[in-house]
């Protein structure tokens, strides 16, 4: 059977394009449909504008730690809208950036919603098409919990085009996104309350980075309410009043993230049309109304052989750099003659809080139920040189997770400065599979956080 594209993308967020792109340079037919603005989560909303904030978020830290080494800094102020507006830019230039790498590559923009009709047909605007192959690529999207009065909460997606900087603003969610947007919120001078349903942030990741997370975020001023849950939001004349669960106090606040997790964002695709297999999703908490993820194999195949996914609606690591892997592969293993999977393990991850952490392998619990006794970790809790002129006492934690029967490094895990940058470099090694007397063996850079890894014993 003739069809209209050898590969038909649904959705053009990062997944999508990486996969689009090099299916396109093996000589397919690509064509990619996307309704927003192209970029996708990471672009538009999540990793690029985030990362801006934190960067705007970390000025007045500077200016006061300026004074440490002789500066002297004057009166300071944000110019919100100039902020955001800036930010909005940059997206909207990045946005355009990736229309251009796909006309580059050849493949077929169609600016329009996308549903499926059957397994080889699709519905794009006002026709349909037909392709061998379909790739989902549609990501996830925020949920708020289903308790009275959350109609006034925002979500993370909102968090990018508030009208002007609160004044107050309350947090419900432990994980990366509301630990990130309450640092930031803090470092920009806003009062930030984050109301967690247990005693630490941030569950699966290692407990030394949960802890030094939360001691760090509170020494900068942040609140935090622990085990406790919203009940009800209600307007009030000072602003949005927040009752809690376990005898808390209510609190008030102008403004109110919900950043309770993310769901595949899959609603109205038509996946049943396809005879598309899909499985459960986990959000933590009650009153939650999610969607279900596309299940998929290794090879990024659904329970239709010619149908695929990849990214945030499969649930699987949501993040951005696997969503690109898994695409790449997607489209080597069908278009370019090299059947390969993308490895999810040792997959490094960033915190981008105040302070920042970066992990990747094994958490010290992960090591010790997979290899128990045998596990051995190494760890350094230190202040950072940069701080010895300016008396702030903030910390920084390095830590290595170490398999005692083979020497072979599990798990490092870094919370303080430039965190990500350090990890990525060792993410490397780990994914080679060295061991502590490699780490041992190399010279570090003096004086360095870094170096801090290589002297641990």
């Amino acid at each position: 059977m003739n069809y209209d594209y050898d590969l038909f993308v649904i959705g053009a967020g990062s997944g999508g394009l990486a996969a689009s792109k090099r299916a396109a340079s093996y000589g397919a037919k690509v064509a990619i449909a996307e309704q927003d603005l192209v970029g996708g989560t990471c672009v538009i909303r999540g990793c690029i504008p985030k990362k801006l904030m934190v960067y705007g978020s970390r000025f007045p830290q500077l200016f006061r730690n300026a004074a440490g080494y002789g500066w002297r800094v004057g009166e300071t102020e944000l110019d919100w809208e100039y902020f955001v507006t800036a930010i909005d830019k940059e997206v909207r230039r990045l946005s355009q950036l990736h229309i251009g790498f796909l006309e580059k590559a050849g493949v077929e923009l169609i600016p329009h919603r996308a549903t499926l009709v059957d397994p080889h047909t699709i519905e794009v605007g006002d026709r349909k098409v037909t392709a061998n192959k379909i790739l989902i690529a549609v990501g996830g999207r925020p949920v708020k919990p289903d308790l009275p009065g959350m109609e006034y909460a925002i979500t993370s997606n909102e968090m990018f085009h508030l009208p002007a900087q609160p004044k107050h603003i309350a947090i419900i969610g432990a994980g990366y996104i509301g630990v990130e947007f309450a640092s930031i919120m803090r470092g920009l001078g806003c009062e930030v309350t984050q109301i967690i349903r247990r005693d630490l942030i941030l569950r699966g990741f290692d407990n030394d980075i949960r802890t030094g997370i939360q001691d760090g975020m509170s020494h900068y001023g942040v609140k935090f309410i622990t085990n406790a849950v919203a009940e009800k939001v209600e307007r009030v004349a000072e602003g949005l009043k927040i009752t809690l669960s376990g005898g808390h106090q209510p609190i008030v606040a102008d403004t109110f993230l919900a950043a309770t997790g993310r769901t595949p964002n899959i609603d109205g695709l038509g996946i049943e049309n396809a005879g598309v297999e899909i499985v459960p999703t986990d959000v933590e908490g009650p009153g939650y109304t999610t969607t279900p993820a596309i299940a998929v194999d290794d090879y990024s195949q659904t329970s239709q052989p010619n149908i695929f996914a990849v990214g945030d609606c499969t649930d699987k690591i949501n993040l951005t750099p696997v969503a690109i892997a898994e695409g790449r592969a997607f489209a080597d293993t069908e278009f370019g003659n090299h059947r390969r999977q993308m490895s999810h393990e040792n997959v490094p991850s960033a915190v981008f809080s105040h302070p920042e952490a970066a992990t990747v392998g094994l958490t010290e619990a992960q090591a010790k139920e997979k290899y128990g006794d045998a596990v051995q970790t190494y760890r350094a809790r230190f202040r950072p040189l940069f701080h010895s002129l300016t008396g702030d006492d903030e910390k920084t934690i390095v830590k290595l997770v170490v398999d005692g029967n083979t020497d072979k490094v599990l798990g490092a895990h870094m919370v303080g400065e430039y965190a990500a940058e350090v990890i990525q470099g060792i993410a490397i090694t780990i994914k080679m599979g060295a061991t502590k007397k490699d780490f041992d063996a190399t010279v570090g850079i003096h004086p360095s956080t870094a170096e801090e890894f290589v002297t641990l014993r």
